[in-house]
């Protein structure tokens, strides 16, 4: 992402109770544009602390002067693998990069967990986050199942 076009008034932050809100409203508002919630959306997102950190795995929060915009969890799969997931940004905020900051803070967060390889989710109809994947480094593999009726791409990046 170049300077000219990322929001410097953006910075990632870990999550705090706080941000459960956030974090749910923000997951809801993408998820239900394009999609129905699923039950493995709700079980994450009414508890993410039970979820995603108490199970290993970590929130990140993209702030721009003190508002949550940008959200992503990394879902603990084994001990090289996190799943990056639950990725969504508010729409007035599109264009400020909080999702490339947001995804390069993930994979920071993975390795320094010790992580050698991230994977993720997805819906191909979703073609700015799958563009964001890419720009990120992420490659599509196939031959894995999901619990969710809307994926139908997998990808994955080596660490």
């Amino acid at each position: 992402m170049s300077e000219r076009t990322r929001d410097a008034r953006v910075e990632v932050v870990p999550y705090e109770a706080k941000y459960q809100d956030a974090f749910r409203r923000l997951n809801e508002a993408w998820i239900s544009r394009y999609f129905r919630i699923e039950e493995p959306d709700s079980r994450v997102l009414e508890a993410p602390k039970e979820k995603i950190l108490d199970t290993g795995g970590h929130i990140l929060v993209a702030v721009r002067d003190g508002e949550p915009i940008g959200v992503c969890a990394l879902l603990r799969v084994d001990d090289s693998t996190f799943e990056l997931a639950k990725m969504a940004g508010a729409e007035h905020a599109r264009g400020l990069g909080a999702g490339y900051l947001l995804g390069e803070a993930a994979k920071a967060t993975a390795r320094d967990a010790g992580a050698s390889r991230l994977i993720l989710e997805s819906n191909t109809i979703l073609t700015p986050a799958i563009t964001l994947y890419r720009k990120l480094g992420f490659t599509e593999f196939t031959g894995v199942p999901s619990e969710y009726n809307r994926c139908n791409i997998h990808m994955e990046l080596d660490l």
